[in-house]
């Protein structure tokens, strides 16, 4: 994927190359992995390698760390409303990347 990042914190991430997802869904149901198992999220990530809507760190199941532990996708992005924010797995670094279009549509937090 073209595109240009921009570090938030850190030194550059290396693993831009693994961005394939250039657009986000209109919209989301939740975590992938918690609406098949009944779990509930606080806030949503997606894996710009692939496009798996998984839960946050700060979710009881963590299943964006999970999704990148099992399968090595390097970079996630908020789906949160008004948040841009993408974050490096492997160089634990947070950037902005500019290229990916869209917005999504997500339901409340069930925890919140």
């Amino acid at each position: 994927m073209e595109g240009y990042a921009r570090p938030v914190a850190g030194p550059p991430c290396t693993h831009l190359d693994a961005v394939a997802v250039s657009e986000l869904p209109a919209e989301v149901d939740g975590c992938e992995d918690c609406l098949r198992t009944g779990g509930k999220w606080v806030h949503l990530r997606i894996c710009l390698t692939c496009g798996h809507v998984g839960c946050c760190d700060s979710s009881p199941n963590r299943h964006a760390t999970a999704h990148h532990h099992a399968t090595a996708h390097p970079i996630i992005r908020s789906l949160q409303p008004g948040e841009d924010w993408s974050w490096c797995y492997v160089d634990e670094v947070g950037l902005a990347i500019d290229g990916i279009a869209g917005e999504s549509r997500i339901p409340p937090s069930p925890l919140l």
